[in-house]
C-alpha cells in the first residue's frame, strides 16, 4: 500500500505480494454514508487475472500447500483464525466504512468468521477415505483431493463473511485460490490476504485481483486453468458464470437471489414475530439475499401485525454506521438507492399502500444514500414488488386465508433461497417447512448461519450448497484406487482360457 495525496493506494495481493496494475489503473473507494473517499484501488483485468492464476497453478503443482501435511494444514488455518480475531477491531471499521452497514451489526457478523476456519480446518483433519465394497479379491479406496485452482467471485453486501463461507472449505481441501472482490469493497479483502500470509499460508496459495466484472470477472470465468467456479451474485450473473464454466467443463457454484417469504402462523406470537419480521426485512439496509421481503400474515391478524412492525421500523436509528447508536445505514451506492427508489414507485403504481417510509430520511447528510425502512400493504402476491428481489429497505405484507394458501403464496415465485416460520408449535413449524421449496428454513428466526450449514437454494436462486460437509465435498473430487489382491487376469493366455478366478 501506498499514499497519494493523503489516500491510500491498494494493490492486487498476487503471489504474497502486493502489485499495481501493469497499465497502473485505479478506480475509487467512497464512504457510501457522505460520499468520503477512503483509497484508490488498481484496476484489473485480464493481465492481472493471468498473473494471479500463474501463481496458484505454480502454488498447487509444486504442492506447497495441496500436499502440505493436513495436521499442518490444519495448524496454520487455526493460525489464520486467531489472526482474524485479533484483527477483527479494525475489519469490523473498515468493512463498516465501506459497505456503510451499522459498526454493530458489522462487529456481530464479523465475530463469526473464525470459527469457520476452525471448523473447515477440523473438517480436513477428521475427513476419512472410504473403501466401497467392489465385488472380488480387489479393495477399492476412494481419496478426496483437490480440484486445483479455484476462481471466487464475491459481492458487496457481506464481503469478508461471503468470501469466508468460500475460501475456508477451499483452502481446508488443499486449493489454491484467486479471488475477485466487489468494486465497491475490496479492502477487507486485499486485508485478509495479508493477514494470511502472515499467518503462514504459503505464496500463491491465496490471490486477489481488483477490478470490475466486465474485465477481470470475465477473464477469471474463461481461462481453462480454472478448475472451480464460485459466485455469489444476482440471478443474471450466475446464468452467465455457469454457462462460462460449460464451456470449459469446469465446476460451479452459484449463491444468487432471493425473495424471502416470512410466513406467519395463526398461533405465533405477534410482538416476537413483528419484531422477526422487521429485523428479516431491515438488517444490512435489507441488502441480502435472504432478506425476509415478503411477510405472510393471515388476513384476520393482518393489522394487528402491520401496526407493530410499523411501529418498531419508525423508532429504527439511521445515521453515521460507525456511531454504535445507529441501527440502519445507507444502501452501498447511488445505483443501490436509485434502485430502492424506483420499486417503491413501481409499487405505489401497481396500487399497494406505503405504511410507513418510502422517501429519503432527512437527517443524514445528502451525500449519503440513505433511505427509510418501508412497509408495504395492500400487496398481491403477483406484483412486481412482490416477485422481484429489491435489495433495500422494504417489505411487503401479504395475506393468507389458510395455510395451503400461504405456501402457495411462498412458492408461486422464481426464488428459492430461504424462508422463516413464526409459530408456538415446532412440531407445525417443521411440518410446514417440508412444503417450502426452498434451500433454507428457520422456525422462529432469520438470519442464522453456522458453518456446519449446507447454505444454498432452489430454483432461480442457485446451484450447489456452500459451508458444512457439502461445501467440503464440492472443493474436492475423488480419486478411486483398485488394487487386485490376486494374481492378474491373463486375458491372452498361451493355452487360450480366461481364468476369472
Amino acid at each position: 500500500m501506498t499514499t497519494l495525496d493523503g489516500i491510500a493506494v491498494h494493490g492486487h495481493f498476487i503471489d504474497g505480494h502486493e502489485r499495481p496494475s501493469a497499465d497502473e489503473r485505479t478506480f475509487d473507494v467512497r464512504n457510501p454514508a457522505n460520499g468520503a473517499l477512503v483509497a484508490r484501488v488498481a484496476e484489473g483485468g485480464a493481465a492481472e487475472i493471468g498473473s494471479a492464476i500463474e501463481a496458484a497453478s505454480n502454488a498447487f503443482a509444486d504442492g506447497r500447500w495441496s500436499r502440505l501435511a493436513v495436521r499442518e494444514r490444519q495448524r496454520i488455518l487455526n493460525g489464520f483464525a486467531d489472526a482474524i480475531e485479533t484483527a477483527l477491531p479494525e475489519l469490523a471499521t473498515l468493512e463498516s466504512t465501506c459497505v456503510g452497514r451499522p459498526l454493530r451489526e458489522m462487529r456481530a457478523q464479523l465475530s463469526r468468521i473464525p470459527e469457520f476456519y476452525r471448523y473447515f480446518a477440523a473438517v480436513a483433519r477428521t475427513a476419512e477415505d472410504a473403501v466401497t465394497p467392489f465385488e472380488g479379491p480387489y479393495v477399492n479406496y476412494v481419496r478426496r483431493v483437490p480440484l486445483g485452482v479455484v476462481g471466487q467471485l464475491t459481492p458487496w453486501n457481506h464481503p469478508l463473511l461471503i468470501l469466508t463461507k468460500k475460501l475456508a472449505p477451499a483452502l481446508a481441501a488443499g486449493n489454491c485460490v484467486v479471488a475477485k472482490p466487489s468494486e465497491y469493497t475490496p479492502l477487507t479483502t486485499l486485508e485478509l490476504a495479508r493477514i494470511a500470509r502472515d499467518a503462514g499460508i504459503p505464496d500463491g496459495v491465496f490471490n486477489v485481483v481488483t477490478g470490475f466484472g466486465a474485465e477481470a470477472g470475465a477473464a477469471l470465468c474463461t481461462d481453462k486453468r480454472v478448475r472451480k467456479l464460485d459466485l455469489t451474485g444476482g440471478t443474471e450473473t450466475g446464468r452467465v458464470v455457469a454457462k462460462l464454466a460449460g464451456e470449459n467443463l469446469i465446476r460451479v457454484t452459484c449463491e444468487l437471489g432471493g425473495k424471502a417469504p416470512v410466513i406467519v402462523l395463526p398461533d405465533a406470537d405477534l410482538d416476537r414475530a413483528a419484531a422477526g419480521a422487521t429485523f428479516a426485512a431491515f438488517i444490512a439496509s435489507g441488502q441480502t439475499c435472504v432478506a425476509g421481503t415478503r411477510v405472510l400474515v393471515h388476513e384476520r391478524q393482518a393489522d394487528e401485525l402491520v401496526e407493530r412492525m410499523v411501529r418498531r421500523a419508525r423508532a429504527i436509528r439511521i445515521g453515521d454506521p460507525l456511531d454504535l447508536a445507529t441501527q440502519l445505514g445507507p444502501l452501498v451506492s447511488a445505483p443501490q438507492l436509485a434502485r430502492t427508489e424506483r420499486y417503491v414507485e413501481i409499487g405505489r403504481a401497481e396500487g399497494a399502500t406505503v405504511a410507513c417510509g418510502g422517501r429519503r430520511p432527512e437527517g443524514p447528510p445528502a451525500a449519503g444514500f440513505f433511505y427509510e425502512p418501508t412497509i408495504f400493504t395492500g400487496v398481491q402476491p403477483a406484483m412486481r414488488i412482490a416477485q422481484e428481489e429489491i435489495f433495500g429497505p422494504v417489505t411487503c405484507v401479504m395475506t393468507y386465508r389458510d395455510v395451503d394458501d400461504a405456501v402457495r403464496i411462498a412458492n408461486d415465485i422464481r426464488f428459492g433461497l430461504a424462508a422463516s416460520i413464526w409459530t408456538a408449535d415446532a412440531a407445525r413449524g417443521m411440518k410446514l417447512a417440508e412444503r417450502l421449496d426452498c434451500g433454507i428454513i428457520w422456525v422462529n428466526d432469520h438470519h442464522r448461519i453456522d458453518p456446519s450449514l449446507p447454505w444454498g437454494g432452489m430454483k432461480d436462486s442457485g446451484m450447489g450448497r456452500e459451508t458444512g460437509l457439502e461445501g467440503f465435498r464440492e472443493y474436492t473430487q475423488t480419486k478411486s484406487v483398485i488394487v487386485n489382491l490376486d494374481d492378474p487376469v491373463d486375458w491372452y493366455a498361451t493355452d487360450g482360457i480366461v481364468r476369472l478366478s
